[in-house]
């Protein structure tokens, strides 16, 4: 864990002669369940993970906004406070869309930004499926909102930092990401109905069980693309399927028997991106009706489940995910695993035994670390709360 003294070393370091006046803390997320159901208006499981992304702020003389990473030390960011300009602005580092996408979506609802500097510090693995991203957005947004002496409610403020990635980093991301980080909830999951925006805070009743997050460090760059293509596929499902169902507005209306009734109606690939949709949207509902009566082997099958799907119908899956999520499922007390986040590469879970994580660790160091060339980094986290504001 990073602490505060240190952060505000970082930041004297990037910008001499300037003190840090607030530190926002923001949570990455991972998703126990429900994985590609967002974006079709389905149910999701997330927590906001205990491991988080720290932004340092300041105010600044003159009219611009500075903004610093220390994981791109060399790539500074630079923009006015009145107009952060478009997206693709030529000079502009790529990382830094997050941010200043954020700042210009404050600007267009009215919000008067005040010129200061920021330094953003993550613990959260960037391309690990574990939303560096929304983690970013929300930490900048709360940062510029409070150097603004301003403040928005969360829900809002998930909202905007989705628009803004959505058009400043053209990812067509759904709301879970920006909704966790915004309201997660210490020892609890946030089932979030993705259509509606309602969400519960469910207990986590893990006693005697550790969530551990295994990181193959791997990003697969087939990844961009596939996404926004299983996006079509879905849309490609629905079109189809409202011919013969005309109430339905997206898969989250598609109940497994009605699929499988139509199922000679779809093309193959089009019928197996539904049917893993359609079930996972109901595995979700299932693990949290689990998480609530404490029945922790039923919510371990459904993950395996749910690692299945994603592997076989879904297709988002990758040898090394596969790899870790087998090794888990040979070892004794070791609940479920599946891959979480969007896919092809980062990051997967396992809920373990609190007995069983050193047999599970090993297992990994064995089995796993000599097959591939990077090797898995294994480590806990705990649901944490969401995003916070501490004055210094």
């Amino acid at each position: 864990m990073v602490n505060t003294s240190d952060l505000m070393n970082r930041f004297q370091q990037a910008f001499p002669g300037s003190a840090p006046t607030l530190a926002v803390r923001a949570p990455g997320r991972v998703n126990l369940i429900g994985e590609h159901t967002d974006y079709n208006d389905g149910y999701v499981l997330p927590i906001a993970m205990s491991q988080c992304l720290y932004v340092m702020a300041a105010p600044a003389d003159g009219d611009t906004i500075e903004v610093r990473s220390t994981a791109f030390a060399d790539q500074p960011a630079r923009f006015s406070a009145a107009d952060p300009g478009e997206p693709d602005a030529p000079g502009m580092p790529s990382w830094s869309s997050y941010t200043r996408g954020v700042a210009a979506m404050l600007v267009k609802r009215g919000i008067r930004l005040q010129p200061s500097r920021l330094l953003i510090h993550s613990e959260v693995p960037i391309g690990g499926g574990v939303s560096s991203s929304a983690a970013l957005e929300v930490g900048s947004g709360l940062a510029l909102l409070t150097l603004a002496g301003q403040t928005m409610d969360p829900v809002e403020l998930a909202l905007l930092c989705q628009e803004a990635e959505h058009q400043y980093a053209h990812s067509p991301c759904g709301i879970m990401d920006q909704f966790i980080c915004a309201l997660g909830k210490e020892y609890y999951a946030l089932l979030l109905d993705c259509r509606s925006r309602e969400f519960e805070h469910i207990p986590m009743p893990f006693d005697n069980a550790v969530l551990l997050v295994m990181n193959t460090q791997v990003k697969h760059e087939i990844g961009g693309g596939e996404y926004g293509i299983r996006r079509r596929q879905c849309e490609q499902a629905v079109e189809v399927l409202k011919g013969r169902y005309p109430q339905i507005q997206s898969l989250r209306d598609v109940k497994p028997a009605m699929l499988f009734a139509q199922r000679q109606a779809l093309d193959p690939l089009i019928f197996r991106r539904a049917q893993h949709v359609v079930t996972e949207i109901q595995r979700t509902t299932e693990a949290a009706d689990a998480l609530r009566h404490g029945r922790l082997e039923d919510f371990g099958a459904l993950m395996f489940d749910s690692h299945q799907s994603l592997r076989d119908d879904y297709e988002v899956s990758c040898p090394e995910l596969d790899a870790l999520v087998e090794i888990a499922r040979e070892v004794a007390g070791v609940y479920g695993a599946r891959m979480t986040g969007g896919g092809f590469g980062g990051c997967a879970i396992a809920l373990v035994e609190q007995g069983a994580v050193e047999a599970l660790q090993s297992a990994i160091a064995s089995e796993y670390n000599h097959r591939f060339e990077k090797p898995a980094l294994v480590y806990p986290t705990t649901a944490s709360e969401g995003a916070r504001v501490q004055r210094l």
